[in-house]
């Protein structure tokens, strides 16, 4: 699991591919999960709290507020 500075270091287009290798990775642990092969359940959890790291730096950089 990356760090948050090594997060920080990723341009705009970067931290939108992470997003979206991340989300590939949760549903194949999730697939896994169902049939009974996830060895760890926590890294599910572990790959949510990531997208949310990766998301909350990417709209820092957009400059969105909520």
């Amino acid at each position: 699991m990356p760090k948050k500075e090594d997060l920080r270091e990723l341009n705009i287009p970067e931290l939108e591919a992470k997003i979206s290798s991340l989300k590939e990775d949760i549903f194949n642990k999730k697939v896994a999960k169902s049939s009974g092969g996830l060895a760890n359940p926590l890294a599910i959890r572990q790959v949510r709290r990531e997208i949310a790291r990766v998301k909350t730096i990417l709209r820092e950089r957009r400059g969105e507020t909520k």
